[in-house]
């Protein structure tokens, strides 16, 4: 009977494949395995292994395994900080890994919202949609009974979130050039982690004018963008 299931779900996943007008089929059963933006042989051994799933018999997986982001930086620098020439240097400006960004980066939905077409996160396109700066239960609240644009579902981002707007070779903001945000503040704002490792009565903040992190006690106050969406 297991033989029998397998044998269905790969002459699904075949008839998925070559008919488009059917159920959609997700990432692996399509072909689409280069996750890791470096087609090799890890990919080709995860696309072998899950090829004979269907959306009806041993499901595929959602999503393949989740690459870096880029960082967005393209300069080399030396160790006293002047430009050269990227070749040989090893530099994250010389290879500049990661999935490659989406163009254009962001959707301006035209409601007061924004797309982010690299993680599918939307946020308010008013940074200070939720004005002023907040102590960290005063964000978490702040964003939990948000009703925007039609949504109430608004959380406070947590810090890989944050970090997913950051562009390291860009500054005050450090946001992607050709961003649609506005009133973006240069300074620190709320994630929703705990820092957990060390203290539970801190946070991990992050400056979005010059892509500082920082460890902030909870009783503090910070600015807050509040997010919706992802996995």
């Amino acid at each position: 009977m297991n033989k029998i299931a397998k044998l269905l779900g790969l002459v699904v996943c075949l008839f998925l494949m070559s008919a488009p007008l059917a159920i959609a089929q997700v990432d692996y059963c399509e072909g689409n395995f280069d996750y890791d933006n470096d087609q090799d042989g890890t990919d080709a051994f995860t696309f072998k292994t899950d090829f004979g799933r269907s959306v009806l018999v041993n499901l595929c997986p959602a999503d393949g395994p989740g690459p870096a982001l880029p960082t967005g930086q393209i300069m080399c620098y030396d160790t006293d900080g002047i430009t050269r020439d990227c070749t040989g240097t090893g530099e994250d400006g010389e290879y500049r890994k990661g999935i490659a960004r989406p163009n254009p980066r962001f959707t301006d939905l035209g409601d007061g919202t924004v797309i982010d077409n690299l993680t599918s996160l939307m946020w308010t396109k008013n940074a200070q949609q939720i004005p002023g700066v907040l102590t960290w239960q005063g964000a978490l609240d702040a964003c939990n009974i948000l009703e925007y644009a039609g949504y109430d579902d608004w959380r406070l981002p947590n810090i890989k979130e944050l970090q997913s707007l950051l562009d390291y070779g860009r500054s005050y903001p450090a946001l992607p050039e050709g961003h649609p945000f506005l009133n973006v503040r240069s300074s620190y704002h709320w994630s929703s982690t705990t820092f957990e490792a060390i203290s539970t009565m801190h946070t991990v903040n992050v400056n979005l004018g010059n892509t500082e992190q920082s460890i902030t006690a909870k009783s503090n106050i910070s600015y807050v963008w509040p997010v919706r969406g992802g996995h």
